[in-house]
């Protein structure tokens, strides 16, 4: 294989940078990607929509920003933006947060087109749209966006987001696990336990995140431990909401609202707590999660999409039934954490555990399927698995997938040794040496679809 992506032309495309008011985890993925790809001598264009007071064009850390259109009327005028420039670029990285942008309608077919999928949205549309607009919601994220895509690929952020992709939308083209990286700021010190604990849960604040579960937690655990505290940190179009029901709950003094804060202090207010919490009702994978994690702190939250990857069930966290409170799950994690020694261990495999995930690495993975896509001609490929390849006497194999695979084989087919790779291997892009990707079944059992 040769070449990367030095001198190539990227467009990504997202309804939001890192920097809109409501932006997320999606966000910050797009971004990292974004920079990293041009610090390797990609040519990248970020077009997103416009928020108040935002500038229209920009340039940062060698990514040119367009930004243009509001919350719906960004899909139609990226378009058009697109169409113009049909000619310009040599990839596309189309971002679906619910629904993608459907760039392919208006590119050259053989310019490659990653739709590139956080999680899957069917059930989230009816908490933030009446019913005729969730239906809507739900046709173009599922039929319409399977069609559109059909002679493109998709990359998926975590197993369950793949797995989603397959059994409620039905999509049947290939997808590529791209995972999430993780990256603290400076070094941050995890605090002793003073005996009252101290939760925190980092959150954007708007409905499926659920943040009043965790104001139920506060009530259900102050009776017994009346020094608890609870850090609630982010924004949200739900602060205001929240902070009056605090307030109408008695819960001032107990659950504190720090709104958006630096990553600086974000990291400090996470590395001393005892528990990081989320109540999420389902993620792409979890990035504040894995945050915590890098500092030692582990998560109990909900068993639900993207959450059970990011989460080793009891040696990183603990994961609850949905149908459960949260207040028990807490409880019981809290007594484990009074032993210094299970203390200590719970934080070693934390942050053994988010190392295992690098904004690096994740960018090495794209920009290598951005690269063979481009020389391909296409994105897509018939073989669905990813496959460990290892040259002959080579002691370090590789994880590879899709049109890097393609090319690996085409040209030293004959001297590779190829199988299909594990789930675990799949999102961890290495060969297995023993860690356990699940907190249950080893990386070496199952089948990689």
């Amino acid at each position: 294989m040769t070449g990367g992506v030095a001198g190539r032309r990227l467009a990504i495309v997202n309804w939001r940078d890192p920097w809109h008011p409501l932006a997320g985890g999606a966000e910050r993925y797009a971004w990292e990607l974004a920079r990293r790809l041009a610090a390797q001598g990609a040519r990248v264009t970020y077009v997103t929509c416009r928020a108040p007071g935002q500038a229209r064009r920009e340039r940062v850390e060698g990514v040119d920003f367009v930004r243009t259109g509001g919350r719906f009327t960004v899909y139609p005028l990226v378009l058009l933006w697109l169409l113009l420039r049909r000619r310009r670029f040599d990839a596309v990285i189309d971002c679906q947060n619910g629904i993608p942008f459907f760039t392919p309608w208006v590119l050259p077919r053989r310019v490659p087109v990653f739709c590139s999928i956080f999680h899957v949205h069917d059930e989230q549309f009816g908490l933030y749209f009446p019913a005729w607009l969730a239906w809507i919601g739900c046709m173009l994220e599922g039929p319409v966006a399977r069609w559109t895509y059909r002679r493109h690929a998709c990359t998926a952020i975590s197993l369950t987001t793949l797995a989603a992709l397959r059994e409620r939308l039905a999509w049947t083209g290939p997808v590529y696990l791209v995972p999430v990286g993780v990256t603290i700021p400076g070094q941050v010190v995890q605090a002793e336990p003073v005996g009252d604990p101290e939760l925190v849960c980092v959150t954007r604040l708007v409905p499926h995140k659920r943040v009043d579960r965790v104001l139920d937690l506060a009530e259900r655990l102050l009776p017994q431990r009346p020094g608890l505290r609870i850090g609630i940190v982010g924004r949200g179009p739900e602060h205001d909401r929240l902070a009056a029901e605090i307030a109408t709950r008695g819960l001032d003094g107990t659950v504190v609202l720090h709104g958006f804060v630096s990553e600086e202090e974000k990291a400090a207010l996470v590395g001393r707590a005892d528990l990081h919490l989320s109540a999420s009702q389902g993620e792409g994978w979890g990035l504040c999660v894995a945050e915590a994690a890098a500092l030692g702190v582990p998560t109990v939250a909900y068993d639900v999409d993207g959450l059970r990857d990011a989460i080793r069930d009891g040696v990183t966290g603990w994961l609850v039934p949905d149908e459960e409170e949260l207040a028990g799950a807490v409880e019981r994690a809290l007594k484990e954490l009074d032993d210094p020694e299970r203390r200590a261990r719970v934080a070693a495999d934390c942050r053994a555990w988010a190392a295992e995930f690098d904004w690096a690495r994740t960018t090495d993975r794209m920009g290598e399927l951005i690269a063979a896509a481009v020389r391909a001609g296409t994105s897509a490929t018939e073989d669905p698995d990813a496959h460990v390849v290892r040259e002959y006497g080579d002691e370090h194999p590789r994880v590879v997938e899709g049109p890097v695979r393609d090319e690996l084989l085409r040209e030293h087919g004959d001297v590779l040794q190829v199988r299909i790779a594990t789930p675990a291997e799949r999102l961890l892009g290495r060969a297995d040496d023993g860690v356990r990707a699940d907190g249950g079944a080893r990386a070496d059992e199952g089948s990689a679809r």
